[in-house]
């Protein structure tokens, strides 16, 4: 594995430190403990040393407004699972998020180039407080739960806010779900009340999501109403839907008061969200409304130095925790900047118009983005005014130290570059950045406060500086609090505490490196093993996507000869040919800079390669057809038609 040409690409100012709220926490926790913490590493060895402690200094940094705390912070503190987290507290994690009710933006939205809408703090209580009369009315109560079909819009989040509110349970898909796609996941759930969009644009299209709704809706029994926002059309037609009403229909009646939020217990369940694995059924992943909602502050506040009023900004749909994440800004006082539609329509532009225009602080997105403007040949430096960008976050898949470079070099060269990697799972982060400190070239920048995070070998035994499993070690508030529907915690167990007894094992193949950074190879269970060496499928990639012929790369083990041997599927760029030159031009950068264990025995030009909704490559998925065996969950793909090539490959036989 060699991480050459490593190196420091950005520091922060002194000034930037000084007033970062790293360095005010800093002096919180000093206070709060009568201790002395000179870095933001003995932070961290803190967070993780004396984790009951940090996360009390949290609350309190963070106002976190709750009803009461009680006197117990964790129980259990050496069972995984079996820990709980402040079994006493009592708090509402919509309080939280509208606790600011001026004038100035909450919300911005962008719908492509076709719709803008703008809800001020004030604006949103009272949209919030009307809805939750509403779901009131309908007879919603705290255990239910409210379905979201919905694009990245202001409605969705005010649905969301006033369902949990009165203690509902939210679980979101976005609209480019199929039919049966939202059926595998709602239909295990059994909303009570479901809100839906008329459609959606993308690429300057409209799609029409009418008709999947019906559908939909005709096997969910348990939905009692149906409440369709307007966006592509404001006069849509809904008759086809079941018990269905319009959104200003649905609040008509409704006047804004003071919204009487629904205290309780820290781990009351506050979202379900869903595996994007193709190996069967979507899990059903329950999340507490006290954990989310710490585990998010810490994000913000400290490794993404949010501050009231600044603009934040993440690509994502409903149907990716990113979106869950995103909306927890709101907690921090920051106007939250909603995108729906293709990032590159219509010419490549639209969201460096937007970052321009509406003055944005934090820019999230996901390694593929950055890598397509890289091979697209932006240079937004040069094109938007990005002087309000202070920081720039990657996620989805691992950001390769070429992909540093070109933020760098064309985006804006004083920016905090923090790639980060966690998880539905979590809901938040493992490894992520750190404002106040160096970004080195292809790193991850730190470990996450309050987890203790580590990397093990097969036998258990902790790695420093060589690839090994991504694990933690101590509990931490934002595990799930349990899977839907199991009820004696097998399923739990077995995802995520079989490999390790006692310890969370992650599935990520990556090596912690001598700066305390994170080095991400690809996913455990993707990793190859050709004469028995583990390698990951992120190294492979980096090399290939260098070439210009090349857009993306898929890579899997098959299985040979009682060994297995490395395929590499290359989709190719309009006009460029996957010639004999370019293979062995492949094959020695791939010498060159990892080992001959990595070099493909095989690379094949492919149409497409598949991907779930969130954007992630599923080389499982692709390895499992090339096996012969089925594919368990078609509906988590976002382009399921392309699985059809891998079938049957001559090749591979």
């Amino acid at each position: 594995m060699n991480d050459q040409n490593t190196k420091i690409l950005w520091e922060p100012s002194e000034e930037r430190i000084k007033h970062s709220n790293i360095m005010a926490f800093i002096t919180a926790v000093e206070a709060d403990w009568n201790i002395n913490l000179r870095d933001f590493e003995e932070l961290y060895e803190f967070s993780i040393q004396e984790t009951e402690k940090f996360w009390q200094s949290l609350i309190g940094f963070a106002d976190v407004i709750a009803e009461t705390w009680g006197k117990t912070v964790l129980e259990n503190p050496d069972k995984m699972p079996g820990s709980v987290w402040f079994p006493n507290a009592k708090l509402n994690y919509a309080e939280n998020l509208l606790r600011r009710k001026d004038g100035s933006d909450a919300l911005v939205f962008w719908g492509e180039n076709r719709v803008k809408l703008r809800f001020s703090h004030k604006e949103l209580y009272n949209e919030v407080s009307r809805v939750a009369q509403a779901m009131q009315t309908m007879g919603l109560v705290a255990g239910d739960r409210v379905g979201g079909y919905m694009p990245n819009m202001p409605q969705t989040i005010i649905a969301m806010l006033a369902a949990v509110s009165v203690g509902a349970i939210w679980s979101s898909c976005s609209p480019d779900f199929g039919v049966q796609g939202v059926l595998d996941r709602f239909g295990q759930i059994e909303p009570k009340i479901m809100f839906v969009c008329d459609g959606y644009f993308y690429n300057g299209k409209v799609h029409d999501s009418i008709a999947k709704t019906s559908q939909i809706l005709s096997q969910l029994p348990s939905v009692v109403a149906t409440v369709v926002v307007p966006y592509c059309n404001p006069t849509p037609k809904i008759d086809g839907i079941v018990n269905s009403i319009l959104w200003d229909n649905f609040i008509a009646n409704f006047d804004a008061s003071v919204i009487m939020f629904s205290q309780l217990p820290f781990n009351h369940p506050l979202y379900i969200m869903y595996s994007s694995g193709t190996t069967g059924a979507p899990k059903c992943i329950v999340h507490g409304a006290g954990g989310t909602l710490l585990k998010h502050l810490s994000e913000h506040l400290l490794h993404s130095d949010e501050k009231p009023g600044d603009r934040v900004f993440y690509f994502t749909t409903c149907g990716w925790m990113m979106w869950n994440w995103l909306v927890s800004g709101l907690a921090c006082e920051a106007t939250l900047l909603l995108y729906d539609g293709s990032p590159f329509y219509p010419d490549g532009n639209i969201i460096f118009d937007y970052a321009a225009t509406e003055g944005m602080t934090h820019f999230g997105t996901s390694a593929k983005y950055i890598d397509a403007v890289k091979k697209a040949e932006l240079r937004p430096s040069k094109s938007h005014d990005l002087s309000t960008l202070k920081s720039m976050m990657s996620t989805g898949s691992p950001l390769v130290p070429e992909s540093f470079d070109y933020v760098y070099n064309n985006i804006k060269s004083d920016l905090h570059l923090a790639s980060i990697s966690g998880g539905t799972d979590i809901v938040g982060c493992f490894v992520l950045g750190n404002p106040i400190g160096p970004v080195w070239r292809g790193e991850i920048q730190t470990r996450a406060l309050g987890l203790a995070v580590d990397v093990f070998d097969e036998a258990g035994n902790s790695l420093r500086e060589e690839a090994g499993d991504l694990v933690c070690t101590k509990p931490f508030p934002s595990m799930p609090i349990s899977f839907w529907a199991d009820d004696d915690g097998n399923k739990y167990k077995f995802a995520y505490f079989m490999t390790y007894p006692n310890v969370w094992c992650h599935g990520d193949w990556v090596k912690l490196t001598e700066r305390g950074g994170m080095i991400i190879y690809g996913r455990s269970d993707a990793t190859l093993n050709p004469g028995g060496v583990r390698i990951g499928t992120a190294e492979i990639y980096r090399e290939v996507e260098q070439f210009d012929e090349v857009i993306e790369a898929l890579c899997i083990g098959q299985s040979w000869n009682n060994d297995t041997r490395v395929i590499l599927f290359v989709v190719m760029r309009d006009g460029a040919m996957l010639t004999n030159a370019l293979q062995e031009a492949i094959r020695q950068r791939i010498l060159k800079n990892c080992t001959p264990r990595h070099i493909p025995e095989i690379i094949i030009s492919a149409p497409d390669i598949p991907r779930t909704k969130s954007g992630k490559i599923t080389e499982l998925a692709v390895r499992d057809i090339i096996e012969g065996r089925p594919i368990k969950n078609i509906e988590a793909l976002a382009n399921a038609e392309s699985l059809k090539f891998f079938e049957n490959l001559s090749d591979l036989k």
